[in-house]
């Protein structure tokens, strides 16, 4: 314990700098573990589709949409969500719902701000659809 106080004593910053990453760790550690909106990954998003209905939707621009989408996803306009308008969506709400972009960062956020309008069953594509592509899995093309 006195070699722990001593080092401490030596090296102040990088004792600051490691108590910060140490909170910051089990601050997310927290976060991602009692949080509503759960990571799925592509098995997960499979097995949520064919036993639970989930309805996925595409947040990803038109093009990339049209080019390659999970089957049956439907397109979310972002900016539109990024207002907090979630016109079309009502359907849904309590209804799982996994949310997917090209690699889910913009999903988490959309989730956090669904979840806040009553949305109560929200699923994020941890690694977005490039985690899909990565995985082998079957895509469809089209309007």
């Amino acid at each position: 314990m006195e070699q722990y106080i001593t080092f401490f004593t030596n090296h102040p910053v990088l004792s600051i700098v490691w108590v910060v990453l140490a909170i910051m760790l089990m601050h997310s550690w927290y976060k991602s573990r009692f949080s509503a909106i759960r990571q799925v990954n592509p098995q997960q998003l499979t097995l949520l589709i064919n036993r639970d209905d989930a309805q996925v939707l595409d947040m990803r621009g038109k093009k990339d949409f049209t080019a390659s989408r999970i089957a049956g996803a439907e397109m979310m306009n972002v900016d539109k969500a990024k207002q907090n308008d979630f016109g079309g969506l009502e359907k849904y709400k309590t209804k799982p719902i996994i949310l997917v972009c090209n690699t889910g960062m913009t999903a988490n956020n959309i989730a956090e701000r669904m979840h806040q309008q009553g949305y109560e069953k929200i699923h994020v594509l941890s690694g977005g659809m490039s985690s899909w592509q990565s995985a082998g899995l079957p895509t469809t093309t089209g309007k």
